[in-house]
């Protein structure tokens, strides 16, 4: 039996019985993959590749939490790449290419360790690693940034700012200190009688 795992053709004389794996790739199957697919749970391969296959791609294949690869590469697929995949933590090969894939790759845990060739001939993917930006509505929004001149304009108001508060401080207290000096010298006997200070006799 010849089997492609992981992107390699492999030659096996008998079959394991351990193996768990699905291989239908290169027919003529067509129509959509069924959400039942994901209740076997036990599977680490699947190979749906080079088929005529249309609809999405089911959401439930995030079950398959012993995956350790999926080709689902030249079909018809279309739709957006579920999310919920990169729950897939042993996914080591993934391969969606050459279908009609759209909106944001999925990032997270093992996708970011696939390359463009897992997404290649989607016209309509976007996001990493693929260098075409995604600018959907439904796009997380990036925080406002600040230019350059902005952050020196309110840096620029902010130091004007502090400026105004240390001369008023400087003033008030030179205003303050004369004021004093005065009423003490000129009026030392009411000042005294005010705050209650009795000379010291002599």
């Amino acid at each position: 039996m010849t089997m492609t795992n992981k992107g390699i053709a492999l030659f096996y004389e008998k079959v394991q019985d351990l193996f768990k794996a699905i291989d239908i790739s290169s027919n003529r199957f067509g129509g959509e993959i069924p959400e039942s697919i994901g209740n076997l749970r036990g599977l680490h391969l699947l190979n749906l590749s080079n088929n005529v296959l249309t609809g999405h791609i089911p959401q439930s294949l995030a079950n398959l939490t012993e995956l350790e690869s999926l080709d689902l590469s030249e079909n018809n697929l279309s739709g957006e790449i579920p999310q919920q995949l990169t729950q897939l933590t042993f996914l080591g090969f993934f391969n969606v290419s050459n279908n009609l894939l759209t909106g944001p790759i999925p990032q997270g845990n093992q996708f970011g360790t696939f390359g463009n060739n897992s997404f290649e001939g989607n016209s309509e993917l976007c996001g990493r690693p693929l260098s075409k930006d995604c600018e959907d509505s439904n796009a997380l929004p990036t925080p406002p940034s600040i230019s350059i001149d902005q952050s020196q304009e309110s840096g620029s108001a902010f130091e004007f700012g502090w400026k105004v508060i240390v001369v008023g401080y400087a003033f008030g207290l030179v205003v303050g200190v004369t004021i004093g000096h005065i009423v003490i010298t000129r009026k030392r006997d009411w000042f005294m009688n005010i705050f209650g200070i009795k000379q010291l006799a002599r």
